[in-house]
């Protein structure tokens, strides 16, 4: 998801991934980043917590200052405005 995204808008993303354990020791702790999942934009905690792919184009769009993208709500959405 993100390295399309980061493709599309032409941003760079790093994503870091590290075994569960990994994040519940004192040194990462201390380390003040924040546990996972979570993303930050510019070193700025932004989401922790799982999210998804439309919020998160919508959340990069803020960042770059453009309209995101109209999101598509299906069918059930469009009858019923959801």
């Amino acid at each position: 998801m993100m390295p399309g995204l980061g493709e599309k808008y032409s941003i760079e993303i790093e994503a870091i991934s590290k075994p569960r354990n990994d994040y519940q020791t004192e040194e990462y702790r201390a380390s003040g980043l924040p546990t996972a999942p979570s993303i930050e934009v510019n070193g700025e905690l932004a989401v922790k917590g799982d999210i998804s792919q439309d919020k998160l184009e919508a959340l990069i769009c803020r960042h770059l200052g453009i309209e995101p993208p109209d999101v598509k709500k299906g069918f059930l959405g469009n009858i019923f405005g959801g």
